[in-house]
């Protein structure tokens, strides 16, 4: 079998599982059982596949057909330009989430100790601790996903004090001036709506809010005047039907600000003390 007829084969199979984009599917997941750079397939077409490069790759096709994102087969996920690790232990980063790094770069660049609050894979906090330079914290209530985020941030250079705790319960305060967070924001009654490699695989702790998809926001934003200073800001993402609850609960805080993505919708939100 050469890495030409295995590319087309395992598109095929995937596109008539009505999996998204079959053929660059292949191409990673082919890629990935070689334990090469995604290019290599493009330059060696007519190499034959070892028998052990063969059984992984059947493999990693199986489990993709049966709902298991890409991303926790390969375990690796790019955000800012970054490789980050990822389990089914966390939430997959996101490149919508990247918005929030762009708005804290505009709002808060001089901040010198910033919090992300449920940090995941830790996409946030390593990322704002390599561009800003600033002391950084993140909590997560899953220590499984902390350890996640420590490996990520440790094969990054990014010294990111992690800590384990519900929200910023741990955290002192008037300690930070800037608070970051992609909390979970999905109703429970929108559960049976996601996609089957959402509502199967991807952490429920990282997804689900509670009933109204609400109830994270209502916490942070009560807890964020004890932790930030005076004049620190608070900037976190969007669910899709947030917005007007989110601004709501901000009404008295200074400069508010909402951010769009590339598709037009309402994707961060910023205040400040």
């Amino acid at each position: 079998m050469t890495v030409h007829t295995a590319l087309r084969q395992g598109a095929r199979i995937l596109e008539d599982a009505g999996i998204a984009v079959p053929r660059l599917t292949a191409e990673v997941l082919l890629s990935h059982a070689m334990r090469v750079e995604r290019v290599y397939c493009f330059a060696h077409p007519e190499q034959e596949l070892s028998e052990l490069e063969w059984l992984h790759y059947g493999r990693y096709l199986h489990e993709r057909l049966g709902g298991k994102p890409t991303q926790y087969i390969t375990q690796h996920q790019e955000f800012y330009s970054r490789d980050f690790r990822v389990t089914p232990d966390v939430l997959i980063p996101r490149p919508e989430t990247e918005h929030v790094v762009e708005v804290a770069l505009e709002l808060a660049r001089g901040a010198r100790r910033v919090l992300d609050i449920g940090t995941g894979s830790g996409a946030l906090a390593v990322t704002l601790r390599l561009e800003m330079g600033a002391e950084t914290w993140a909590t997560e209530i899953s220590a499984a996903a902390a350890l996640v985020a420590a490996g990520n941030a440790a094969r990054l250079g990014a010294p990111v004090h992690f800590v384990v705790c519900d929200l910023m319960e741990a955290i002192g305060a008037d300690s930070m001036d800037l608070i970051v967070s992609n909390p979970p924001y999905v109703p429970l009654t929108q559960r049976e709506g996601l996609q089957r490699e959402v509502r199967d695989f991807e952490p429920h702790v990282a997804l689900f809010a509670g009933p109204t998809g609400f109830e994270l926001y209502d916490r942070i934003v009560a807890g964020a005047p004890r932790v930030l200073k005076p004049g620190g800001w608070l900037i976190m993402e969007l669910g899709f039907t947030s917005l007007g609850h989110v601004q709501a609960l901000l009404a008295g805080w200074d400069a508010l600000r909402v951010v769009p993505d590339l598709a037009g919708i309402p994707r961060v939100i910023a205040a400040r003390r």
